[in-house]
């Protein structure tokens, strides 16, 4: 069973939603702070976060951030503020989806049950490039044997440069694969993550190369 924590301060839409994950078999907690949330974040073992941003007491990119301060929990921000800059601070700060209010509860349990098929694929695949190995059932990679600590984006991302060594993909193709058709953002939520993904897998960050004015693709360095 996975455990869903609900960080929504309209009491009516905290109900709404707990009710749709409850009959889908989900464990789920609520809070209707940010502190609140927070306190049970730390309590308890979540898998996934549904949070709000306009929050009393402290808002949804404070406990977004605080969360990724210990935690790689796939984060899920539902929020009524629809414009670019907001989404890109929600990506930046470590939020894996983004959706805008309104939305359907069908909807939102339906992209919950996918991602959880997906972070959950039992189909046993290890991708070995060079020093690094990404372990797809394990949702794991490792660097020179040590593993490093990725986010569901930046996993996804990752794994869909490194399965396809050499080949070339523009920003738009990664954020329709990854983020999504209905992503409305630009080029930049990319640049972002390709930055991270560097980050961790240093000294090897030049695997992950820029083709200028097309996009990114991942090649070994003989």
């Amino acid at each position: 069973m996975k455990n869903i924590l609900i960080i929504e301060d309209d009491k009516r839409m905290n109900e709404i939603i707990t009710d749709y994950f409850d009959t889908q078999g989900y464990k789920v907690f609520t809070a209707f702070d940010g502190h609140e949330g927070l306190e049970l974040f730390s309590k308890e073992s979540i898998d996934l976060v549904i949070l709000d941003i306009m929050m009393p007491k402290l808002d949804g990119w404070s406990v977004c951030r605080k969360i990724r301060q210990t935690s790689d929990a796939f984060i899920l921000i539902l929020s009524a503020r629809s414009d670019e800059d907001d989404k890109l601070m929600g990506y930046e700060l470590g939020a894996d989806e983004y959706i805008t209010k309104p939305f359907s509860p069908k909807v939102l349990v339906a992209r919950v049950n996918a991602i959880f098929k997906r972070m959950t694929n039992t189909q046993t695949q290890v991708i070995k490039k060079g020093p690094i190995t990404v372990d797809l059932d394990a949702y794991k990679v490792t660097v020179d044997g040590k593993e490093i600590a990725l986010r569901a984006k930046e996993f996804d991302l990752f794994v869909k440069l490194i399965a396809n060594e050499s080949k070339v993909f523009s920003r738009e193709a990664l954020i329709s694969t990854i983020w999504g058709y209905d992503y409305f953002g630009d080029g930049r939520i990319i640049d972002t993550n390709i930055k991270t993904l560097r980050k961790k897998i240093s000294p090897y960050a030049s695997y992950i190369q820029t083709v200028i004015n097309v996009g990114y693709k991942f090649e070994v360095k003989k």
